[in-house]
């Protein structure tokens, strides 16, 4: 039996905070932790959208902050599901921050989540996959095995020779 497919534009949640001064660090900044949390929801509800199930968090790329998001502002996070394996997706989150009265928008961050799709019991489930229709969601569709192998590489689950899309990134001496 052949699994469901979807495109990614049926996985899309866009979410929009304002930051508060219960969210800032002692610069009026929005702490980075608050922001974390805002990326874990949005990205869990475009996991769920995709998957129809309950997802767990299973892994977080490197988040890098470009600027700093200051009281105030709001926050628009953007998620949508890049790539389906067997019970896992990979979740792309686009932040952007916005000083209204100013008129400035600039482009925080963004990052990759993983989640895995489970059952009200904790089981991996299976979930339907991506279908890419745009060149960027090809481009991302491509990317994300890469990503996934150097997360499993990175926490032990695979080995550098096993990852075939890494291969031209390590150098395997031959015996």
């Amino acid at each position: 039996m052949s699994r469901k497919k979807k495109s990614p534009r049926e996985s899309i949640v866009s979410m929009t905070e304002l930051v508060l001064p219960n969210d800032t660090n002692t610069l009026n900044n929005l702490m980075g932790g608050r922001l974390m949390q805002w990326m874990d929801i949005v990205s869990a509800i475009a996991g769920q959208k995709h998957c129809n199930s309950i997802v767990v968090t299973a892994s977080v790329d490197n988040i890098s902050f470009r600027s700093p998001i200051q009281l105030g502002n709001v926050v628009t996070l953007r998620a949508r599901v890049t790539r389906a394996f067997t019970s896992s997706v990979e979740i792309r989150i686009d932040v952007d921050a916005e000083n209204i009265p100013e008129g400035k928008k600039v482009a925080s961050n963004s990052a990759y989540f993983t989640f895995v799709a489970v059952d009200k019991d904790g089981n991996p489930v299976e979930i339907p996959e991506v279908v890419p229709e745009t060149e960027e969601e090809i481009e991302l569709y491509k990317g994300a095995l890469r990503r996934r192998q150097l997360r499993l590489i990175l926490s032990g689950r695979m080995k550098p020779q096993e990852a075939s899309e890494l291969r031209s990134l390590f150098e395997f001496k031959q015996n």
